[in-house]
């Protein structure tokens, strides 16, 4: 995988640049829908593609570990072909997921044992196997296996969960160096700084993964709890340690204001499930403000969802039409819903790199945040 920065803010850290994979280039910031079992709920691949603009997804390394299984995705020829999705794809590494099973985990410094919310069969995750996993998955961009502290932590025991993800990722990076790809192309392994809310341990993650020269790096462990001012004040003083040529994924961010004050202090990559969970639960992102479709304000409101929207389904369906839609569970809501804010989320970095390129990203941010935020 290769970076290339092309421009930076002349007032903020915000950055655009392009990366290449050997499935496509990405132009950044950019943000990824999140394909948690193979497919981004509710939406075709060709909707991603052509309707949404997007340029990468991301795939669940537990998920799909347990379904459908490496053995169909090795037979498969990798997630791509599996999924009909041609351009690049990132993987976690799971250790979100096994964060989330803390009633069913067990972490030693071996590995993580845990138990499957499907059926409750006993598996474990060691930092090798989950680099072997991501190698069958075929994904791209690859997570080093971590351990997501929660945010309410204490010193003792973030310290302890740092000094388990470090010991880890010098196995992962070993293993990586260790193994090819099983399909022909290239794959990359992206360390992750953890640390919780706590300045030294944050700064030193920070440092040791920045001396690892990886092709990029990630920042783990946020939006998981802590308050928000917390999570800029950790963001800037990773970024301020992390290289510059280097990209950076902040994992599982988040609303949109938080993309943009987050582009502001430097990060490049973003993901969340948060465009169509909420989505399925009628919340929509537009432009000038957050919509509640199961309003009755709504209710014969025919005017377009979107009138100047990011998407083809802004102006084909009216709001009055999503609620009714979205109150009586249609599954077609759903899709609509999902399709609209992704294609948001798209077009909001997009418009950050256009104004970054621009020179006036500093400008503009303020205002947008403004409308963002605001509930219609």
């Amino acid at each position: 995988m290769d970076f290339q920065l092309q421009h930076t803010d002349p007032k903020s850290n915000a950055r655009a640049g392009l990366i290449t994979t050997d499935h496509g280039q990405i132009e950044t910031p950019v943000f990824m829908p999140v394909g948690t079992v193979g497919s981004v709920k509710a939406v075709h691949m060709s909707e991603l593609k052509d309707d949404i603009g997007a340029q990468i997804i991301l795939g669940n390394t537990y998920h799909l570990y347990l379904r459908p299984g490496l053995e169909i995705l090795q037979q498969a020829g990798g997630l791509h072909k599996f999924n009909s999705w041609d351009k690049p794809i990132l993987t976690d590494s799971g250790g979100f997921q096994v964060f989330s099973l803390a009633e069913n985990r067990k972490l030693t410094e071996a590995g993580a044992e845990f138990r499957s919310h499907i059926d409750g069969s006993k598996h474990f995750f060691s930092p090798e196997k989950a680099v072997d996993i991501q190698r069958i998955i075929g994904a791209d961009i690859m997570m080093a296996f971590d351990e997501c502290t929660p945010g309410d932590a204490d010193y003792a025991y973030a310290k302890k969960s740092l000094n388990l993800t470090e010991l880890w990722l010098d196995r992962c990076i070993t293993r990586f160096n260790e193994t090819e790809g099983a399909y022909g192309y290239r794959q990359t392994l992206f360390p992750i700084v953890q640390g919780c809310v706590y300045p030294d341990l944050r700064r030193r993650a920070a440092e040791n993964v920045a001396e690892k020269g990886a092709d990029g790096n990630a920042i783990g462990g946020l939006a998981v709890g802590e308050p928000t001012e917390k999570m800029y004040e950790m963001v800037e003083l990773v970024n301020g340690i992390l290289p510059k040529d280097k990209p950076r994924y902040l994992m599982g961010v988040g609303k949109p204001e938080n993309l943009l004050e987050a582009i502001e202090r430097g990060v490049d990559m973003f993901d969340c499930i948060m465009p169509t969970r909420n989505g399925r639960n009628g919340q929509i992102f537009t432009k000038n403000g957050v919509l509640n479709m199961r309003n009755e304000k709504w209710k014969n409101d025919f005017s377009p969802i979107e009138a100047d929207g990011a998407s083809f389904v802004d102006t084909l369906y009216s709001k009055a039409y999503l609620r009714h839609l979205i109150n009586v569970n249609e599954i077609l809501g759903l899709q609509i819903a999902s399709v609209h804010n992704l294609a948001f989320y798209v077009w909001l970095v997009q418009e950050a790199r256009k104004h970054i390129i621009a020179g006036d990203f500093s400008v503009w941010k303020p205002k947008m945040i403004e409308n963002v935020t605001r509930r219609l």
